[in-house]
């Protein structure tokens, strides 16, 4: 029988794309050839973030204890359960979104999956056999994968990329991180918080480079103050893996030479992962192409996602799936682009922005005001015992409408959601002026930044 959808990956665009049609009375399939969940749930987001809680409460415990009235006589840990733990969380949320298929009605079929026509979907399962499904639409969620440093392949054990990085049996002495972003800097924080020596290195003048430069800068100095060594602008020149150990030469501003290390985690970004059969037509990097609807060059075949580029993001992925789905199913549904889309970094300090950065304000000759505030201002911040950070807003300076946010700090993560919001809405400097910031919170480090945008601080 006919589907009125296949899915093909079980991601958070490919998961949340499936349910929503099958809510919506549709006969669905969804294709995965991992597990439920994609990358985001069993080797990314969710793994990670366990992995980072079990490194934030070890680091607070083995160097701020005195600081909270504690102490301990052999504060040890067990590195195979901090990594069991992670996988355990993992298991449960995956098992979770299978209960889901099928709690919806949504047939979960393990392979990898081909376009191989526009109504055609041929599942390849792990004993080689072969099946094929018709649907009168495809979608195509198959997300993306680490890319990797061609002179430095990656072998499992001396050169890993994030999915290795989050089961190493043996935690390493030291580790070298070739880029800065997203997935460079949260695996700094985990493995130099558990003692690994740590050093990352970025091409680029600053940590985390698609943030603002003042952020960048911000998270570089706490990173050393931790005890990780930050080598921004400094290029990779050559690389050797040794057998037992790496090394990695590099130039730059500050220092040349050639870092040694037992592991190199390679954080150069992603690459997409394309279904087999007949893939639509791509773009100049690889991703595939879509159009406002996200059809692709395929009749009845679209997709959402990594797959089709940046923003590579499970939150924009789960965005995405819906308003295919909806453009599909629901007659006269609007189908909406990624206007505000939230960027997330985990580490401690967490990184979480939305909107334009100053640096890209400038770079378009665009007017704007600036209201910033250090966390050390905010009284639930200094109760909790995290004033280091700050809130950076920046405001058109002719309508007063929000253009950026920027925080970086305790629960960064939690208290972008209101900016994207103000963004989305085109709410003003009044507007949120006006919006009462419950006392004692963290989020009043929001409010205070926009009366600093004013000149009006009261508190700093």
């Amino acid at each position: 029988m006919a589907y009125d959808l296949i899915v093909i990956g079980g991601g958070p665009g490919g998961y949340v794309a499936a349910i929503r049609a099958a809510q919506l009375g549709k006969k669905v399939a969804c294709v995965e050839a991992d597990r439920a969940g994609g990358t985001c749930l069993n080797w990314g987001c969710i793994p990670t973030k366990a992995l980072l809680k079990n490194a934030e409460l070890f680091h607070t415990l083995s160097h701020r204890a005195k600081e909270f009235g504690f102490s301990f006589d052999n504060l040890q840990y067990d590195w195979s359960s901090i990594i069991g733990r992670s996988r355990k969380v993992s298991d449960r949320l995956a098992g979770g979104i299978e209960f889901l298929f099928k709690k919806n009605g949504v047939e979960y079929v393990r392979g990898h999956g081909s376009v191989t026509g526009p109504n055609t979907v041929e599942v390849t399962s792990a004993d080689g056999s072969k099946s094929s499904a018709e649907a009168k639409n495809i979608i195509i969620a198959t997300g993306a994968k680490s890319r990797q440093l061609p002179p430095l392949p990656f072998n499992g054990k001396t050169v890993i990329g994030s999915k290795e990085a989050m089961v190493l049996e043996k935690q390493p002495e030291s580790m070298v991180i070739i880029g800065a972003g997203a997935i460079g800097v949260e695996f700094a924080y985990i493995y130099n918080a558990f003692g690994t020596k740590v050093t990352v290195v970025e091409m680029l003048p600053t940590m985390v480079p698609v943030e603002d430069t003042e952020i960048g800068e911000a998270l570089e100095k706490s990173f050393t103050k931790q005890g990780i060594r930050c080598l921004a602008n400094h290029k990779v020149t050559a690389t050797a893996d040794k057998g037992d150990h790496v090394e990695i030469t590099v130039e730059g501003a500050k220092e040349n030479g050639i870092i040694k290390a037992d592991v190199c985690l390679v954080a150069i970004g992603v690459q997409p992962v394309l279904p087999g059969g007949n893939p639509p037509e791509l773009t100049d990097r690889g991703f595939i192409k879509v159009g406002d609807r996200y059809e692709t060059s395929l009749p009845n075949v679209y997709a959402i996602g990594d797959v089709t580029g940046p923003p590579l993001l499970a939150h924009t992925a789960s965005f995405e799936a819906l308003q295919c789905v909806d453009g599909l199913f629901v007659e006269g549904h609007k189908v909406r682009k990624v206007n505000h889309f939230p960027g997330c970094t985990y580490c401690h300090p967490q990184v979480a922005s939305v909107g334009k950065t100053e640096r890209a304000l400038k770079e378009e000759g665009v007017e704007y005001t600036v209201g910033k505030i250090p966390f050390m201002a905010i009284g639930k911040a200094i109760a909790a015992g995290e004033p280091d950070g700050f809130a950076k807003l920046l405001y058109g300076k002719k309508h007063g409408e929000l253009l950026g946010a920027h925080i970086i700090g305790d629960n960064a993560t939690e208290l972008i959601a209101e900016m994207g919001l103000a963004l989305d809405q085109e709410l003003t400097i009044d507007e949120i002026h006006a919006t009462i910031h419950a006392h004692p919170t963290m989020s009043e480090v929001i409010h205070e930044a926009t009366l600093a945008a004013e000149g009006h601080a009261i508190h700093f």
